[in-house]
């Protein structure tokens, strides 16, 4: 469908959302090169592995193309995805000298170019260089208020909430604006959905319904089409901006 010049105006998208997170945005390009010269290629294929919960640290790894999903098991066999990270992310789970393993899985959900960084390498550098270090901090300090953002969706609003939330922190991340709406480009099932908030896929098909009816989405040939972006907000109670920018709103 063509992307109307009204519709990128009313809902406030771009053809294309850009990554705000992408880690080059907060380095120079002399820094960023530098970062650079530490990766070695990696190819990884869909449906492979990164790492596994349990795993080792000690890698960092910048996606420059392709899409990875993060996976948290829970004791009881209970699966949840706390993020789907794209192209410009780097996935970094440092050691803090009291745990030396990943906490969740890393699953290669689109064939990806990565950049794989060894720990002990990118230390050396941010030794090296103060400037570059506290840019590295500014960017993991962002990284956390996207999170502790996402607790507070999932825990204050009950599921309709945590849904409504999810959906909007998916159109900030790979929303498309259309004629009629905010299209999001990637295909979620009811059973991913579910699994970002910790639902049922039966409970996740009676609240899509419920949108549908009234009116606040729509979903064509297996994509959502937010319809009404405002009545997400109310119904998990969407902080207005500077409170939660789009930086944060991310899934």
């Amino acid at each position: 469908m063509a992307i109307s010049a009204a519709a990128v105006k009313k809902h406030g998208v771009t053809e294309q959302c850009a990554n705000p997170l992408s880690i080059d945005n907060f380095f120079s390009k002399e820094q960023f090169a530098g970062l650079e010269e530490l990766m070695y290629p990696k190819r990884a294929e869909a449906g492979s592995y990164l790492f596994w919960e349990g795993d080792p640290t000690g890698k960092l790894y910048y996606l420059r193309s392709g899409k990875v999903k993060l996976r948290k098991s829970t004791e009881d066999g209970k699966d949840f995805i706390l993020s789907i990270i794209q192209a410009g992310d780097m996935l970094c789970e440092p050691e803090d000298g009291m745990r030396a393993v990943h906490s969740f899985s890393a699953e290669v959900v689109e064939d990806a170019d990565i950049g794989v960084i060894q720990w002990k390498d990118l230390e050396i550098l941010l030794y090296r260089n103060g400037e570059f270090a506290v840019r590295f901090l500014n960017w993991m300090a962002l990284l956390h208020r996207v999170t502790e953002s996402k607790f507070r969706d999932l825990l204050l609003y009950g599921k309709p909430g945590a849904l409504a939330s999810t959906l909007i922190r998916l159109a900030n991340s790979y929303g498309i604006a259309c004629a009629d709406g905010i299209r999001i480009s990637i295909k979620l099932n009811n059973t991913e959905l579910a699994d970002f908030i910790g639902t049922t896929r039966e409970s996740v098909n009676r609240m899509l319904n419920a949108l549908k009816d009234e009116g606040t989405i729509d979903i064509r040939k297996g994509r959502i089409i937010i319809l009404n972006l405002n009545a997400l907000r109310r119904i998990c109670h969407c902080p207005a901006c500077p409170a939660c920018p789009k930086e944060v709103c991310r899934i």
